[in-house]
């Protein structure tokens, strides 16, 4: 596991406001965090920030358009920080990406090189746009990839349930917290 990082996208305020479901999602995603930090591996957070004027959104991005008219993810707005539940510390690297998937339009792919690691754990919100996203990219990149089912979420679990069930297993390990945890760090 010394080549691996886990990453934690999106986890930022405003988006936990709108998809926490009540389910302890935070707590779990708390304890994959905390067994990754046990484990030796690194932990990266992944944060959408969009610069004031958001000179980066193009108009014919309809995704992107849609979340400038919610006043979501401009830089230093408090909505866009990390949740305080799962906050960074000191050692873990946060990275700013500009579109979807982690790699769009931000140094992650940088960062893993220097560090070396050829393996992924993907958490974080939305399951059906950071962590899908994500997943793709990583497969080009010929990353080894796990997915973390119950510490991803989306404001639909009936699409959640669908690409962890069905599309994550055809190139990703997708896993649950505890399982993950007892592979990493066994008792």
């Amino acid at each position: 596991m010394a080549n691996s990082a886990l990453l934690v996208m999106d986890v930022q305020r405003d988006v936990v406001a709108l998809a926490d479901d009540g389910s302890g999602y935070l707590s779990r995603l708390r304890r994959a965090i905390d067994g990754a930090r046990a484990a030796g591996i690194t932990v990266i957070y992944v944060v959408l920030g969009l610069r004031p004027g958001d000179p980066e959104v193009s108009p014919r991005n309809k995704v992107m358009t849609n979340v400038v008219r919610a006043g979501l993810f401009t830089e230093g707005a408090p909505g866009t920080g990390i949740h305080d539940d799962v906050a960074p510390q000191q050692g873990d690297v946060v990275v700013t990406k500009r579109r979807g998937s982690a790699f769009s339009g931000s140094d992650l792919d940088l960062v893993l090189r220097a560090r070396n690691v050829d393996s992924l754990v993907l958490t974080g919100i939305a399951t059906s746009a950071v962590v899908l996203s994500t997943l793709w990219r990583a497969i080009d990149l010929d990353f080894g990839l796990t997915v973390l089912a119950d510490a991803c979420l989306d404001t639909d679990p009936e699409v959640h349930r669908m690409l962890v069930e069905k599309l994550f297993p055809q190139w990703a390990d997708v896993l649950t917290v505890e399982d993950w945890l007892e592979a990493v760090a066994p008792r």
